[in-house]
């Protein structure tokens, strides 16, 4: 496969139709992933779901580095922020709280006595994105993985599957097969 090829998926996903059951709902059969399965896919759908980031926080405590995703979620937040006011004052959070020598949750990044106090007096959306990235990279190639194989991850799987393979869920698939297979 060429580059062109291998992004074509993810730029231009296939279209699936969306079929209901008999009472309007996405048909289970055909629903995207979600939960535990659409985390484990990647660190990115991981952090897209709040629950997804309870989860991996929960787990990141157990291990002493909830810092990392505390400081990118910061981050993420950071980039939105209107106005220069604003924008000091949160730079400042989160360098007080994350990057300075005498931070509360310090996060371990390469470079970070380069970036000072004085950066905060003009700040710009991205002033962050070189140290989020060292974080966002730490935690793809190192928690992330240990958190799909925690017993937080594999719990929330197992009552997942079994609230899926319950009475309720069980009728609903049979109508929607009984709908679409006459």
């Amino acid at each position: 496969l060429s580059w062109n090829e291998a992004l074509l998926p993810a730029v231009f996903p296939p279209v699936r139709p969306k079929i209901n059951d008999s009472e309007g709902h996405p048909s289970s059969s055909h629903q995207s992933l979600k939960g535990t399965s659409k985390w484990a896919t990647s660190l990115e759908n991981l952090l897209e779901d709040p629950e997804g980031v309870k989860r991996f926080r929960e787990f990141l405590k157990k291990e002493f580095s909830e810092e990392n995703v505390l400081f990118w979620l910061a981050c993420e937040e950071f980039k939105k922020t209107q106005g220069k006011k604003q924008m000091q004052e949160k730079a400042k959070e989160i360098y007080m709280t994350f990057l300075s020598n005498k931070a509360s949750s310090q996060v371990n990044v390469e470079g970070q006595s380069r970036l000072n106090e004085t950066i905060l007096e003009t700040p710009h959306p991205l002033m962050f994105q070189k140290l989020q990235d060292q974080i966002f990279n730490l935690m793809k190639y190192d928690s992330y993985s240990r958190f799909l194989k925690s017993d937080i991850f594999l719990n929330h799987k197992k009552s997942e599957e079994q609230e899926e393979n319950s009475p309720e869920a069980q009728t609903a698939a049979k109508r929607a097969s009984r709908i679409y297979n006459t």
